[in-house]
């Protein structure tokens, strides 16, 4: 599927992902995580497909049962207690916290998830390669070698696989001796990788002065009317976590503040900001469909 989102200016996606995973991770309360988790959720099924509800269902859901069971164990703080074992007890607030835990640590992986698919390398040299040169190169390059990394181990591992004639390591002393020669040639290849990135970026002309820069990005009116909308959305958030009218308590009972305009308007604004790449692809798909119906 066409990712929209992507089409927008690199500053414009940088600049959300920063608000949604930035309050996501300040902001430990049951509605802004709600609103957090199920657009992440949404939007990383958009741009990964199955990849990602795969993700989700067999390595994010056990994670966050994992969390909501282990942290009453061994958090012993609230007034609720719901049952006493041999040594301590569990209270309603340490599981009730451990589950808000686990949906913040989902929702920021899946945020991240779609970052990596969304801002490109090319995007994030874009935004800081004058600013901080050298940081985003390194970063950069740490992000592409990654990937490329576990492309190559597994091709390496294919060829020692077929060399053997199909035959895989059995024992324990076939396997680790299997590892140390794909760790072997995998750090060879790195090296001669490197030689090979390093006389690329010199005859591209990497660290002159004189060098000149080109880019494809372009700030147009749809980019600003996108900014000026997220900076209004992300004022009020702010304003209603500054203010009070959002906080959350825990411990030793679950407390939260007083319902007002202010609260309503900043959920309102972080599901406006959250669920802004959902608008556009569905924005998308139903101008698609009604320009095939006039076919």
């Amino acid at each position: 599927m066409r990712n929209t989102f992507a089409t927008y200016h690199p500053i414009i996606e940088f600049g959300f992902f920063c608000v949604v995973i930035g309050i996501g991770m300040f902001m430990i309360h049951p509605v802004f995580l709600a609103i957090g988790a199920s657009a992440a959720f949404i939007f990383a099924i958009l741009t990964g497909g199955r990849g990602s509800l795969k993700f989700t269902l067999c390595f994010l859901l056990p994670m966050i049962i994992l969390i909501t069971v282990i942290n009453p164990l061994v958090n012993h703080q609230g007034a609720t207690i719901l049952f006493h074992m041999r040594y301590s007890y569990v209270t309603a607030e340490a599981a009730i916290y451990g589950l808000l835990m686990g949906m913040m640590l989902a929702a920021i992986m899946l945020w991240f998830s779609s970052y990596n698919k969304v801002m490109t390398s090319d995007k994030f040299t874009y935004l800081f390669g004058r600013i901080m040169p050298s940081i985003s190169l390194i970063f950069t390059m740490v992000m592409r070698f990654i990937p490329n990394y576990k492309i190559q181990i597994k091709r390496i591992a294919d060829a020692q696989k077929a060399a053997g004639g199909g035959r895989e390591a059995e024992t324990l002393k076939e396997k680790i001796h299997s590892g140390i020669k794909i760790i072997s040639i995998m750090f060879t290849w790195a090296l001669e990788n490197s030689i090979d990135s390093a006389d690329s970026m010199r005859s591209r002309g990497y660290g002159l002065k004189n060098r000149s820069r080109f880019s494809i990005y372009r700030f147009d009116r749809r980019d600003g009317m996108a900014a000026l909308f997220l900076a209004v959305m992300t004022i009020i958030v702010l304003a209603g976590c500054i203010s009070g009218a959002c906080h959350a308590e825990y411990f030793p009972e679950i407390a939260f503040a007083k319902a007002t305009a202010l609260q309503t308007a900043s959920y309102i604004a972080f599901a406006c900001i959250c669920y802004f790449p959902v608008f556009i692809e569905v924005k998308e798909v139903l101008v698609w469909k009604h320009l095939e119906s006039k076919i």
